[in-house]
This record gives structure tokens, C-alpha cells and sequence, in this order.
């Protein structure tokens, strides 16, 4: 009768502890897309300095993720599109690193479940760029107010 006791606290110790990294996975990829939503907010604004900042919060973000849920691969591209944004206040050099870091972020977000909010992948036919947004209204990141919707939602992630 212990043993089954015994088997099954473990059993339910087991399932406790996975619910846990669970949701530390998922907190840990909530404030990865919220950093990236406020580089891609600077950007439609047309305020480097923030979108530095927030590329410096993204940055953290990729580097407190646990090492097992983003691949190497992915997490070196991240973390070099997000430095680049980070140290630059050039928009148009942060909109190109945009562009790459969105694409990182979009292969990130086929893999693995970054929100349980709805994600939509826009697209900007001009710049044949994508970027995520958490709103179905375009605000295009790439061209600010010079084409502030243009673009089209190519489907929820």
C-alpha cells in the first residue's frame, strides 16, 4: 500500500512540476512577443530610440528563454537582428533588421506556441516583408505613416 502511496505522489509531483515549466515557458514567451510587438509599435511611429530600447528588452527576453526551447539557430539570429536594431538609431536600418528579426520570430512562432492571444503574420507587398502583430488592423511597420496600412493579414498563428 506504500508503494502505491508513494508511486502515486510522485505521479502527481511529476505532473505538477511539468504544469509548472509550462507556464514558465509560456511567461518566458509572452515577454519575448511583447518586447517584439513594441519593436514593431516604435517602428510604425517612427521612434528609434524606442525601438532601441525595446530590442535591448527583446534581447533580455531571448537570453532568460530556457536554452532547450529556442533552437541554437534561431536564438543566434534573433539575438543578431535584435543587437542590430538595439545599437542602431537609424530607422531605416532598424526597419531592415526588422524585417529579418520578423522572420526569425515567425519561424519561432510555426514552432512553438508563443501566445495563447491570438497572433496574426502580416504582410507587406512593397517591402515583401512579414511581421506579426496582436491586432488585425495593419500598421505597417516598415513604411510608418508614409504607408501606415499597407499590407494585408496573411493568417492567424
Amino acid at each position: 500500500m506504500k508503494k502505491i502511496f508513494l508511486f502515486s505522489a510522485l505521479f502527481v509531483f511529476s505532473i505538477f512540476e511539468t504544469l509548472l515549466a509550462q507556464d514558465s515557458t509560456r511567461e518566458q514567451f509572452s515577454q519575448l512577443l511583447s518586447a517584439y510587438y513594441g519593436i514593431k509599435d516604435a517602428l510604425v511611429t517612427g521612434n528609434a530610440t524606442n525601438a532601441a530600447s525595446y530590442a535591448a528588452t527583446f534581447i533580455e527576453s531571448v537570453n532568460s528563454t530556457d536554452k532547450g526551447t529556442i533552437k541554437e539557430d534561431i536564438r543566434s539570429s534573433l539575438l543578431k537582428d535584435a543587437q542590430a536594431i538595439s545599437k542602431s538609431n537609424d530607422l531605416s536600418i532598424q526597419r531592415e533588421k526588422f524585417a529579418t528579426l520578423s522572420t526569425n520570430v515567425i519561424a519561432l512562432a510555426r514552432t512553438v506556441k508563443l501566445s495563447t492571444e491570438p497572433v496574426y503574420l502580416q504582410y507587406c507587398p512593397m517591402k515583401k516583408a512579414s511581421w506579426l502583430s496582436n491586432t488585425k488592423a495593419i500598421k505597417n511597420p516598415y513604411y510608418g505613416n508614409a504607408m501606415l496600412t499597407c499590407g494585408n493579414v496573411k493568417e492567424a498563428l
